[in-house]
C-alpha cells in the first residue's frame, strides 16, 4: 500500500518515518513546491519522496491529512475520491459546533472514506509507537480495517471507537485528547459515552 502524507510540519514527518520503517512506500507534500520541503524530508523522513499534494495523492491508497486545519479548505476535494483518508487534523471549534471535524472533512471530500485517528496523540509521543493505544472512528468498515492494519503495522494498538460522529471523543476537550490512554481506558470511556 502506498501512503501519501500531506503535511511537512511536526506530525507529517513522524507518521512518514513510522510508515517507512514499517516498509511502506511514502510520499510527502507540503503547502508549496516539493523543492521547498526536500531538505526537510531528507533529514526528517529519509526515504519519503517529496511531491505536490496532487501527485502524492494520485498514486496513494491511503492519504494522511497532517496539515493545519485552516489549510484544509485549500485542498482540491476531487483528488481524494476513492481514497482512504486519515484525518489527523485538529480544530478548536465553538462549543455549539454541530459536527466533529472529521464529519466536516467527510462532507467536503465526497467519495473518500474518512477515518479519524492520530489527532489525539502529541507528535512527540508518537515515536516509538511501541503499542500505544490510539482511537479511530469511521463509517466505512473497509476503510476502518485498512487503517487498523496500517496503525498496527506502524506500531500502534488501534482501538475502534465507533462511527465518524464518535470521532468527537478523540477531539480537543475530550478526556482522551493528549493523554497516553491504554486500550482498556479508551474502551471504558467509549462505553460510558454510549
Amino acid at each position: 500500500m502506498k501512503i501519501a502524507v500531506l503535511g511537512a510540519g511536526h506530525v507529517g514527518p513522524v507518521i512518514a518515518r513510522l510508515a517507512l520503517a514499517a516498509g511502506y512506500e511514502v510520499t510527502i507534500a507540503g503547502s508549496g513546491a516539493p523543492s521547498r520541503i526536500e531538505m526537510i524530508t531528507e533529514f526528517l523522513a529519509p526515504g519519503a519522496v517529496a511531491l505536490t499534494a496532487a501527485d502524492a495523492v494520485a498514486d496513494a491508497e491511503l492519504v494522511v491529512l497532517a496539515i493545519p486545519w485552516h489549510r484544509f479548505s485549500s485542498l482540491e476535494p476531487g483528488m481524494f475520491a476513492g481514497k482512504v483518508v486519515i484525518d489527523s487534523m485538529n480544530h478548536w471549534p465553538p462549543a455549539e459546533q454541530p459536527l466533529g471535524t472529521s464529519e466536516e472533512v467527510a462532507a467536503r471530500l465526497v467519495g473518500a472514506a474518512v477515518v479519524k485517528t492520530l489527532n489525539h496523540v502529541a507528535y512527540q509521543d508518537m515515536e516509538p509507537a511501541a503499542g500505544r493505544a490510539v482511537g479511530l472512528a469511521g463509517d466505512s468498515p473497509a476503510a476502518l480495517q485498512a487503517v487498523v492494519e496500517f496503525l498496527a503495522r506502524i506500531g500502534f494498538d488501534p482501538v475502534p471507537v465507533g462511527s465518524l460522529a464518535a470521532g468527537r471523543l478523540l477531539e480537543p476537550g475530550s478526556p482522551l485528547f493528549g493523554v497516553a490512554a491504554r486500550r482498556q481506558e479508551i474502551e471504558n470511556f467509549v462505553k460510558e459515552q454510549s
